[in-house]
């Protein structure tokens, strides 16, 4: 017999929408699944990261001993933008035609309550008998990621035997997906009148350089991955000088980069740091910092986790579900250090393609039926070891 009624499984979506943890403040956000979990019978603890109460990840069980499933998701939001652009306030969850609107709501707090309805409901019903349920919801997903890396630094996932990640796929399975870099360069140069720029040095000049040299070696490269495509250069921001005419004493460019497993983060690292030496041997000044660096997941798509999901989940979207590659990083950059290329990992939860735009939905019976799903999914997992 079901522990929450459909309305209350709404209501515990509506409740974690209306808290306003964009990019911060997911300590709202955790002490209400601690506390909501805690009415059940659920012990939670909430885990500083870097030292920041205000960030805490969320880690509960359910069950005992081998072998170890964990179920993720993160806490943090995108910000809503331009809030007058919203049919509706995105804090506030509204239906309108069975969709539930609101920030979050399909990324990814729906995923993230479906998670811990399906922990409540299975806890009450003395679920699993064997094996273990973990829990670890996450802050700064969609900055940085650094709620991952904590887990995986404090060996949060040294004992996982399998990985479900709850980000919005809808009724399709992901395994793998690109890695992505954030890159800012700084060039540093010597200010003088345009008229005499023998007098400077532009500091715009190597980073142009650089980028046209980047743009080739990445955009032209041959490797490519039979799943992901190939690996994704972008400079998205620059920035140099502060008058017309002058020469600019200092310019950044910041790039993102998406990596595969044949071109990966490490070779990325080494081919920038290889053009950038060229430039400062020639008397540039320009350094790097790679402020995200996220490595590409690549897990079978035929793996013992993703066909009983594929099974199970198959009646709820009346169609064979696909396994997919997800075009987006997750959590399991950081989460599966370590576990090598034969993982059991999916990407699983409600949602749809609005996630970070205006007007952003889940339809509320994919929402309803995941809580279902879940609970079928994860002991259905750990009886199968």
């Amino acid at each position: 017999m079901a522990v929450l009624t459909a309305a209350q499984k709404v209501q515990i979506l509506s409740d974690l929408v209306a808290i306003h943890s964009v990019n911060d403040n997911e300590v709202a956000v955790a002490t209400y699944l601690q506390q909501l979990l805690g009415e059940h019978g659920i012990r939670a603890k909430l885990l500083p990261v870097n030292g920041n109460a205000q960030r805490p990840n969320l880690v509960a069980e359910i069950g005992s001993g081998r072998p170890v499933l964990g179920v993720s998701g993160h806490m943090d939001v995108v910000s809503p933008g331009e809030v007058s652009q919203w049919q509706s306030d995105p804090f506030t969850l509204t239906n309108r035609n069975d969709r539930l609107y609101g920030r979050g709501a399909a990324d990814m707090k729906s995923g993230l309550a479906a998670l811990t309805i399906a922990l409540i409901e299975l806890h009450a019903a003395g679920q699993p008998t064997h094996g273990t349920i973990r829990l670890m919801a996450t802050v700064g997903e969609e900055v940085g990621e650094y709620g991952s890396q904590a887990f995986y630094e404090t060996g949060a996932m040294d004992d996982v035997d399998a990985l479900l990640i709850g980000e919005p796929t809808g009724y399709n399975l992901f395994s793998s997906h690109k890695g992505s870099m954030d890159v800012r360069l700084t060039a540093k140069g010597l200010a003088a009148h345009s008229s005499m720029p023998e007098l400077g040095a532009n500091a715009i000049d190597p980073l142009l350089a650089i980028l046209t040299q980047a743009n080739q070696a990445f955009r032209e490269t041959s490797k490519e991955n039979a799943l992901l495509g190939k690996l994704a250069f972008n400079t998205t921001i620059f920035s140099g000088g502060n008058q017309v005419n002058s020469i600019p004493e200092a310019a950044t460019a910041e790039m993102n980069v998406r990596t595969i497993p044949e071109f990966d983060n490490a070779a990325v690292r080494e081919t920038l740091q290889h053009l950038i030496d060229q430039q400062n041997a020639q008397g540039a000044q320009v350094t790097m910092d790679i402020y995200m660096d996220q490595w590409p997941v690549e897990e079978p798509q035929d793996n013992s986790l993703s066909n009983l999901a594929a099974k199970l989940g198959e009646p709820f979207a009346g169609e064979p579900i696909p396994k997919l590659p997800l075009p987006a990083v997750t959590d399991a950059s950081n989460l599966l250090k370590d576990k090598g290329n034969q993982f059991p990992f999916i990407v699983f939860g409600p949602g749809s393609n609005t996630a970070h735009q205006v007007d952003e939905y889940v339809d509320q019976q994919m929402f309803l039926d995941f809580t279902e799903l879940y609970q079928q999914l994860l002991p259905g997992y750990l009886n199968l070891k």
